[in-house]
């Protein structure tokens, strides 16, 4: 299983690069048999959408994998405080994340046909 990242998204999430102290918070996080499957429609085939949990030092934090269930990699289009607007409610009744997912997915599949994804590299 890889974590793999979108440039786009990377950069709307955290900007010029990730910063060190969120690197193992994503490595804890990224396990889709803790995570929980939010139901969506319209999801790449073969995919599903993960949502999973994790403290870090800067506080509890809403993790969201978009898991290709061939192969099992892990793609990251959220990585959200408990307090972002997004983070708070991460579900399909909050109008604010199911546009914010509509966009990232629109970056993600951009990304991938720009094959402008990376691995991360996780401790």
């Amino acid at each position: 299983m890889r974590v793999l990242l979108s440039a786009q998204i990377r950069r709307r999430e955290f900007g010029k690069s990730i910063p060190a102290e969120d690197l193992p918070v994503i490595a804890r996080s990224a396990r889709a048999a803790l995570a929980v499957p939010i139901a969506v429609k319209g999801l790449p085939a073969g995919t599903r959408l993960l949502k999973a949990y994790a403290a870090s030092l800067r506080g509890a934090k809403r993790v969201v994998y978009l898991l290709v269930l061939d192969g099992g990699d892990l793609f990251l289009p959220f990585y959200r405080g408990k307090d972002d607007p997004l983070g708070r409610n991460v579900s399909l009744s909050n109008p604010a994340f199911r546009k914010a997912l509509d966009s990232h997915l629109s970056l993600l599949e951009a990304d991938i046909a720009r094959g402008d994804i990376e691995p991360m590299i996780l401790p």
